[in-house]
Order: C-alpha cells, then structure tokens, then sequence
C-alpha cells in the first residue's frame, strides 16, 4: 500500500504535452500569450515550459497551428454538391469567420515562411481535393484557393481588426464592424468571379494551343 505521506515522483509533469499547452493556448488567444501566462494555467513553473517550448514565438506556432489544424474547411460534396462558384463562396466565408474567431492567427497562416509542415499538408490536401471534385487541373486549384484564401485572410485581418476603434458606443461599433463586414463580402465574391474568369480564359488557351499543336 502507497504511503500517503510520501512524496510524488519526481521527473517531467503530466499537464507539460503540446496538445495541453496548445489548449491553453488557444484559450488565452494568440495576442495574449505569454510564457508565464501559458505555465500558470497548466499549474507549472515557466522554466518547466521553457524545457518543452524553446521560446515565445514557437509557443505561438505551436498554438497557431493548432488552431489551424482544427479549421474545418468545406468539403466539396457536403451535403448537395454545389458549383464551383457556390463552392467559393462557402470556402471564403468560411475563411473570414475563422479570421474573426481567432486573432493574432493571420501572421502565421498568410505567409508560407511561417507555416509548419501540418499547416502546409492540411492546404495541399484541401487543393487536391477541390481539383479532384471539379475536375481542375491540380496546379490551379492550388492558385484559385491560394488567391481567395490570401486576399480574404488579409482582409478580414484588416477589417476585424479595426472596426469599431475610437468609438465608445456598442452599437455605433457593431453598425461599423458589420458595414466592413458587408464590403468585404461583396469584394470577395467580385474576386471570385474574376477568379474563375481567368480560370476559363487559360482553360481556353491550352484548348487553342493542343488545338494548333
């Protein structure tokens, strides 16, 4: 029988694993996130975190690309299958509401550079899915989807960001917020339109060319 009185073993503490860390993570919210912070929700000291996370950014790639593994993107065919076009549409609000839902993210998901290699497989397996399900070349899904994702991610960035600074009143900033809101809906289905544009217009021309060749 274990002695009540005796001291727990010493050695790594269970509440230290990245899934816990990136849990608390995202709770505090990206531009929140500090070392000692972060230590003190899981019941740790921040030396003890220092020997699972190197530094302060990898704690806030690690948190990011939590939150980014977690986005559940539409899948083409969820529920009745829908035009490319309609398709857009569904993925880029699906992109601005997950601008909104996490703050602090789009430094780590609009630049390659800063992406981790799950971040990167989570894109390219949505690109291939989208180029197999409407029967698009794999290059061009990948550019469509890059297009609509990097444009609505910077601008909703943007616009959550700064709507409703410097006024006091909730109203005054909720009827700010939703007047940007609307613009950057109507922007991006005009990005979608002209996306798919050229998407025919170089379908056409590799037409014309095996054509003449």
């Amino acid at each position: 029988m274990k002695n009540p009185d005796q001291p727990p073993a010493r050695g790594r503490p269970r509440t230290i694993t990245p899934e816990r860390i990136a849990e608390v993570g995202i709770e505090i919210g990206l531009p929140n996130i500090t070392f000692v912070g972060v230590a003190a929700a899981l019941g740790v000291s921040h030396m003890a975190l220092y020997k699972h996370v190197a530094n302060l950014e990898a704690l806030k790639r690690l948190v990011a690309e939590a939150i980014f593994t977690r986005w559940q993107i539409p899948r083409a065919g969820d529920g009745e299958q829908v035009s490319l076009r309609d398709y857009l549409t569904l993925f880029t609000t699906s992109v601005r509401e997950f601008v909104k839902a996490h703050p602090g993210l789009t430094p780590y998901v609009i630049r390659r550079s800063a992406a981790t290699q799950p971040m990167i497989d989570k894109i390219g397996g949505h690109q291939l899915h989208i180029a197999e399900a409407y029967g698009i070349a794999q290059d061009r899904a990948r550019w469509l989807l890059a297009t609509l994702a990097f444009h609505g991610i910077a601008v909703a960035d943007t616009v959550y960001s700064v709507a409703g600074q410097g006024l006091a009143d909730d109203a005054e900033r909720a009827a700010e917020e939703a007047e940007m809101e609307a613009e950057l809906i109507q922007g991006m289905r005009a990005l979608i339109v002209g996306a798919l544009a050229l998407l025919e217009e170089d379908a056409a021309d590799d037409a014309a060319a095996l054509t003449a060749s």
